[in-house]
């Protein structure tokens, strides 16, 4: 997680009352707008002893965020080459606290990565592999 967010993301934070948090910390409650101005809301922790992961949830109040606009807050609150997922869980374990609601996770320790080459291989697009219709 980045160690401080950008003027941009420090504007949108709540300071005051329930979830508020302080100029600088590294969790909090946001108030953002998505490239197409769809507002949005962001909490952030940074984890505890208790809950090893950093986590960021984006919600507005009419859709899920797109995979672009994830991939947007994913750049505010993390470095660029931090790597963080979004999970599926079991259906056992769903919870739907919000219904427009997505999450980024990272754990504090270190877990696998595929290789990038079982995705694809770089610098060669699906229409210069013969693999468009």
């Amino acid at each position: 997680m980045r160690t401080s967010f950008s003027d941009r993301v420090e504007r949108g934070r709540k300071l005051s009352g329930e979830l508020s948090s302080r100029r600088g910390d590294d969790y909090g409650f946001f108030f953002l707008h998505l490239k197409d101005g769809t507002p949005c809301k962001v909490m952030v922790s940074s984890g505890t002893e208790d809950i090893p992961w950093q986590h960021v949830s984006v919600s507005t109040q009419t859709r899920c965020p797109t995979w672009e606009e994830m991939s947007w807050v994913k750049d505010l609150f993390f470095e660029e080459d931090e790597v963080v997922v979004q999970y599926h869980p079991a259906k056992k374990d769903y919870v739907n606290f919000h219904p427009f609601c997505l999450h980024l996770w990272k754990p504090w320790a270190a877990f696998p990565v595929p290789p990038s080459i079982a995705v694809g291989p770089k610098g060669l697009t699906m229409r210069e592999a013969g693999l468009t219709p």
